[in-house]
């Protein structure tokens, strides 16, 4: 793809939005950073990267942006909050907007919204909140389980249940990172996700990214240990799952209301394609999977974040 045409002025002001307030603030300023660097390189001269902190409302009054690009990652950046001031300051910016935002940060709402439609394959689970009685809600599932809070990121309070006897205890890891943890059935399979950006309004799917991790699963160590994990881009799939693969990730990102910019993550389990969860604010550090899924398309990373940049005030 190339010759990305803009749609902003290039005269117009625009906040990059970095860093926050999250676990993931360091990732965001990395994020941010780049996204900056790209849009002086693009020519838009009055971009300014805006450190996010609990200021941020008066900042952005004060600053006069006509835009902002969200870099943000993590709770109050990618979950409706910094999208919900954006709103109230009239500020049009990238990505998606409050509801997809709020949703897809929730495992179990975005379950809930993407199980209304039975082509989309979801993995069978259940979700239990506070004070309810975990083996009971877990009675028809199959063992082994795996136990993730309902609303965090990078793998945190995720444990593999072998028994009924070890489920309270990871039931009680997860608890501490969220009152509400989804339980799933535990399935081996391959992990891949894909990216999904939109062109002329129109979503498309990235190439898909095969991640191949030395742990028996994907989690904290396999995603953050240099050398846990092994990348294969584009994914060792056939033509016909690789096309499957990237419908469903349209899809998903459509039913969500996801707008510019969403990455879908799968597990595929004998030529079935479960979507695991939906990314709104995808990481764009020079070793990010967007980036690196679009190159292998032909879309720079400057490219990208013009896609990106051009999805401001779409996200209603």
């Amino acid at each position: 793809m190339q010759n990305i045409i803009s749609k902003v002025d290039k005269d117009a002001k625009i906040a990059v939005l970095a860093g926050g307030m999250s676990s993931e603030a360091e990732v965001s300023m990395r994020s941010g950073k780049g996204c900056f660097e790209a849009l002086k390189r693009l020519g838009y001269k009055n971009a300014e990267l805006v450190i996010v902190d609990k200021n941020i409302s008066q900042v952005l009054q004060n600053g006069n942006y006509d835009y902002a690009y969200n870099a943000l990652h993590g709770k109050y950046g990618e979950d409706g909050c910094i999208q919900g001031i954006l709103e109230i300051l009239q500020i049009p910016y990238s990505g998606c907007g409050v509801m997809a935002s709020s949703v897809c940060m929730n495992k179990e709402y975005t379950k809930r919204i993407l199980s209304t439609d039975s082509e989309i394959p979801l993995i069978k689970s259940v979700f239990v909140r506070k004070g309810d009685d975990v083996k009971a809600k877990t009675k028809d599932l199959k063992y082994p389980l795996i136990t993730k809070p309902v609303c965090e990121g990078s793998s945190f309070g995720m444990t593999k249940v072998n028994t009924p006897d070890e489920l309270e205890k990871a039931y009680q890891e997860a608890v501490k990172y969220n009152d509400d943890v989804l339980i799933e059935e535990y399935l081996v399979g391959i992990c891949a996700t894909v990216g999904v950006l939109e062109c002329e309004g129109e979503p498309f799917a990235t190439e898909i990214l095969e991640l191949r991790p030395k742990n028996e699963w994907y989690d904290y160590e396999a995603k953050y240990t240099k050398g846990m994990t092994e990348f294969i881009l584009p994914a060792e799939l056939s033509d016909d799952l690789t096309k499957k693969v990237k419908t469903i990730a349209v899809k998903a990102h459509q039913i969500a209301g996801c707008s510019g910019v969403s990455r879908v993550d799968f597990l595929i389990v004998d030529g079935i394609p479960y979507v695991l969860e939906i990314n709104t604010s995808p990481g764009m550090t020079e070793t990010s999977d967007l980036p690196a899924q679009s190159a292998v398309m032909g879309i720079s990373y400057d490219e990208l974040v013009q896609l990106i940049l051009n999805s401001v005030g779409l996200n209603k």
